[in-house]
């Protein structure tokens, strides 16, 4: 397959998915795809395609949200010339384009009604008619679905056809997000910081520091694979120096420092790896009962050297009044985990060893 094509991961979810992909891309029978943005839905039709014995006619991709409602019809089936204004000649739709190939139709649940009766008509008889046209004409097309849209629940809700949904359900293959994929964090990361090393022409890979992985596993990749695919490509483009490891990762490309800040304003959540510049700051005032003591705070210390003291004093803190669990003593100071483990090792905070009786 392509470069962009490979799929990079050892998880046991991710691996079941590519397998059952895989198994189903022999059968003609449509396949729905479920999965968050970014987890490679694409790619699964893809594969979906190259392995069947329809590897050698198209693949025809339509983004259903791309298109406007009174456009989508004539983007699937086609048009006769003067079906509508504006339609000069005629033209063929996707589903002739695919014709004894595989059609891929991304968000999925965006489609309108009409077009779901339609599409339904074209996938249980392969017929379908162009805008305009007296006759039907026979298409033999695989149909691939994909969305991130919770399609049953559409159904009951009367804004899928059920009908369509029965039909198009032959095989669903759930894509697991990339936080449930045990592992595949550091082999993606890795993966790609290679890529953008060898586009750079980097004579080595540096790779990340520890702490830079250590970052990089504990994000939630609300975008997925393709978000984390971003991060890294644009953490090595940034580090600039082939002979160090990487230490500094940016989740935000639009963080901005001379932001002014609102009454809404919220803690930026982007963790901060070694050697980032920008230091994550506490907030203020944190909700605890009492505060740390004054006798914390060095006597006849500067301002820089008093507030080290009073940030360290608050998490010394909330670390023991939640037995040094640290997700609950950040989420108790308004941090992530990620911001809480940079200020411990700013401050060389470390749990004290447990004493066995």
């Amino acid at each position: 397959m392509e470069r962009d094509v490979q799929f990079i991961g050892q998880s046991t979810a991710f691996l079941d998915a590519v397998e059952r992909a895989s198994r189903a891309a022999a059968v003609r029978r449509p396949v729905l795809v479920i999965g968050e943005r970014g987890t490679g839905k694409e790619l699964i039709a893809q594969r979906l395609h190259h392995l069947s014995p329809r590897w050698g006619e198209p693949l025809i991709t339509m983004n259903c949200a791309a298109l406007p409602e009174t456009l989508i019809e004539a983007e699937l089936f086609g048009h006769e010339a003067g079906a509508f204004t504006g339609a000069v000649r005629a033209r063929a739709g996707r589903f002739e384009e695919a014709d004894r190939g595989t059609l891929f139709l991304d968000e999925l649940g965006t489609l309108s009604m009409a077009a779901q009766e339609r599409l339904l008509r074209a996938v249980e008889y392969g017929e379908i008619a162009r805008i305009g046209a007296s006759r039907p004409v026979q298409v033999d097309v695989r149909v691939v679905a994909a969305t991130n849209a919770d399609l049953p629940r559409m159904a009951e809700e009367g804004r899928f056809r059920a009908d369509l949904l029965d039909r198009l359900s032959f095989e669903v293959i759930n894509l697991p997000p990339l936080r449930a994929r045990e592992g595949d964090v550091y082999e993606l990361a890795d993966y790609y910081g290679r890529r953008m090393a060898s586009e750079l022409e980097w004579e080595a890979w540096p790779g990340f520091t520890p702490g830079a992985v250590a970052v990089l596993e504990a994000h939630a990749w609300p975008g997925n694979v393709r978000e984390l695919r971003n991060v890294v490509e644009r953490a090595v483009y940034r580090w600039g120096n082939e002979h160090e490891p990487i230490a500094r990762i940016v989740f935000d490309p639009f963080e901005n420092p001379w932001r002014l800040p609102s009454a809404e304003a919220r803690p930026s959540a982007a963790p901060v790896a070694d050697g980032d510049v920008g230091k994550p700051v506490l907030p203020h005032p944190p909700s605890f009962s009492s505060s740390p003591s004054p006798s914390s705070v060095p006597s006849g210390a500067g301002l820089r050297a008093s507030v080290e003291a009073y940030e360290r004093g608050l998490l010394v803190e909330a670390l023991e009044r939640h037995r040094w669990n640290q997700r609950r003593a950040a989420s108790a100071i308004g941090l992530t985990y990620d911001q809480l483990r940079h200020c411990m090792k700013k401050h060389r905070l470390a749990e004290p060893a447990r004493t066995q009786d």
